[in-house]
């Protein structure tokens, strides 16, 4: 697994332009961040690729970059493009499915443990 793009301990840019390049198959990742509490990851699908449905303990905004996908929450889908933000909450069953060459920002918040918490 590669490094973050961007480091976790002072401010930096960095271009998204990387999810630009299609992918021939399969899919790609690559964590832009990776904090306590927050992890940022680009994803590249090529067309009719799918991830399974699964839960994830973490907050979760997922934004489409590019093309198109079918983004299934809780078995109900929703087809989203470029400029939507979807929102997951924490342990919400999810899958999608690219309908187009696609990149997606994903984006995840996990709040601190609290004290005591079981």
């Amino acid at each position: 697994m590669s490094a973050a793009v961007l480091p976790n301990d002072r401010a930096a840019v960095a271009s998204l332009q990387i999810a630009t390049d299609p992918v021939a198959h399969g899919i790609v990742s690559q964590a832009l961040l990776t904090a306590s509490g927050l992890r940022a990851t680009l994803f590249r699908f090529a067309a009719g690729q799918e991830l399974s449905e699964h839960t994830s303990p973490a907050r979760v905004f997922v934004q489409v970059m590019a093309g198109e996908c079918e983004f299934s929450v809780e078995g109900k889908p929703h087809l989203i493009r470029p400029g939507e933000l979807m929102h997951l909450p924490p342990k919400a069953p999810h899958a999608v499915k690219a309908v187009t060459d696609l990149t997606l920002l994903v984006v995840q918040a996990t709040p601190p443990a609290r004290a005591g918490a079981a």
